[in-house]
């Protein structure tokens, strides 16, 4: 399949990893279908620089944990790009609050939850009909370093990325027969608009234990995951890749 015919659904595209993994995407020719939530104008901003640089980008605003929004995101996403969706980046999240054990509540582990593996199941059963169809399709988990690293006071999200981690070996087994690849690529501390001003303290403490010896970039992230969606993937499938220097091995 050539990228002219792939249309790509980013979550949470219109900011962070997202905005970058969007960029990266159209540049390669793909449509992009830039999912937001409530930034209308951030997402119209990432639509406009897309098509400023002769790609192919729309925006669709939709709540990717409620099931009807993602049923009508699809079909919203399907009718703007004129073909079917033929990968799905679930990159959205929420707040991530750190808690003690003593504070922590069920709820909050819903709350991540609720990002990290009800949304993309919701996406990925509304979209694998069409990718069957087509015996055609990529799906790409983003998760992150925590699961390895096994963060204090941060129970309640690592628990939630390492759900993204047995998901998409399960995924990928049930779906190669159809030509669809899951994986799962997974960050390390990449400083991004919801990390506000990050001191130069925290970066050297963070950098410390990176055998690379710098911060990542969303532009790393977005190459693995144009990496993953093209077609030199093709044999790639159930795979945990972290992007993060060296930090995890």
């Amino acid at each position: 399949m050539s990228n002219d015919t792939k249309v790509a659904l980013v979550t949470g595209g219109s900011k962070g990893l997202g905005k970058e993994i969007a960029y990266n995407l159209a540049a390669s020719g793909v449509t992009v279908i830039i999912n937001y939530n409530r930034d209308q104008e951030s997402a119209d901003e990432v639509v406009h620089h897309i098509r400023e640089n002769g790609g192919q980008a729309h925006a669709v605003q939709a709540n990717v944990t409620e099931e009807e929004e993602v049923e009508r995101l699809v079909r919203e996403a399907e009718q703007q790009a004129g073909r079917p969706v033929t990968i799905i980046v679930n990159n959205a999240t929420g707040p991530q609050p750190e808690y003690s054990l003593e504070d922590v509540t069920w709820e909050d582990y819903l709350d991540q939850l609720h990002f990290t593996t009800k949304a993309p199941l919701l996406l990925t059963k509304a979209v694998l009909p069409s990718m069957k169809e087509q015996k055609w399709g990529r799906i790409i988990n983003i998760g992150s370093e925590v699961v390895e690293l096994g963060n204090a006071y941060f129970s309640n999200y690592v628990t939630a990325k390492s759900a993204v981690v047995g998901m998409t070996r399960s995924w990928a087994s049930e779906l190669g027969e159809h030509g669809i690849t899951v994986n799962a690529v997974h960050p390390g501390f990449t400083p991004v608009e919801r990390h506000g001003e990050v001191s130069e303290e925290t970066k050297s403490s963070y950098m410390s234990d990176v055998p690379l010896k710098r911060m990542g970039e969303p532009k790393d992230i977005a190459n693995a995951v144009r990496f993953l969606s093209s077609e030199d993937a093709s044999f790639i499938t159930g795979q945990n890749i972290s992007v993060n220097g060296g930090k995890t091995f």
